[in-house]
């Protein structure tokens, strides 16, 4: 997903949550048989929307979430760990009600064009960009580093490609997404939090540099 347009033209004067730890993750790159990689992907643009979707996951939209759905040029998850995109968007379920809208476009005119579509509806819609930052993992080990501290299942049979969910890793909450089959993940942790995790992964992934273990 590519950095939004900054339409202040403000972008050259941020500075990430993690660009301090940059060149750490660089240099604890895996390659080969138990390859992995962790960067960050800063400034993607994120507002939380809450609307009643329908009365159960199988009812029709409300026309809220209809008039939302269109705007985001994908339909409003009704499930749990669910996800749903378009070119530009990509929608993350959170709760029966509530989502976290990812998009490349700028967070505020992403926001305007949800309240609008809202209406006069109840919900709401909130830019929350500054309040994660995105880290990426990818390669064959990724998996094996986040299932040293991440309760769920990510065995493919019950955790693959579009799937996303609100979960721990290490001590810290994140959202956890899984992008595709590399496998690549995207772990979306407040921004506070984001410097623990981000070094809990590069301590996790040091053990894939060394020679592999006699079986």
């Amino acid at each position: 997903m590519a950095e939004p347009t900054d339409a202040t033209g403000l972008t050259g004067l941020r500075r990430s949550p993690l660009a301090h730890l940059a060149e750490r993750m660089r240099t604890a790159t895996v390659t080969g048989a138990r390859g992995v990689r962790l960067t960050e992907r800063p400034y993607v643009t994120m507002v939380n929307l809450r609307v009643d979707p329908a009365t159960d996951a199988v009812a029709p939209a409300t026309e809220a979430a209809g008039r939302i759905g269109e705007v985001l040029g994908a339909p409003l998850p009704r499930e749990c760990g669910r996800t749903s995109a378009s070119e530009a968007h990509t929608v993350l379920w959170l709760g029966p009600d509530e989502w976290l809208v990812l998009s490349q476009a700028e967070g505020a005119v992403v926001a305007a064009e949800l309240r609008e579509a809202l209406g006069g509806d109840p919900g709401s819609v909130v830019d929350v960009s500054a309040n994660r930052t995105t880290l990426e993992l990818t390669g064959l080990a990724a998996r094996q580093v986040l299932e040293k501290g991440c309760p769920l299942d990510l065995h493919p049979r019950a955790f693959g490609p579009g799937r996303a969910v609100s979960t721990t890793v290490g001590p810290v909450a994140a959202l956890l997404w899984q992008t595709d089959d590399a496998p690549t993940y995207r772990l979306l942790p407040r921004a506070s939090f984001a410097d623990y995790l981000a070094r809990w992964l590069i301590d996790a992934m040091s053990e894939y540099g060394g020679p592999q273990p006699l079986r």
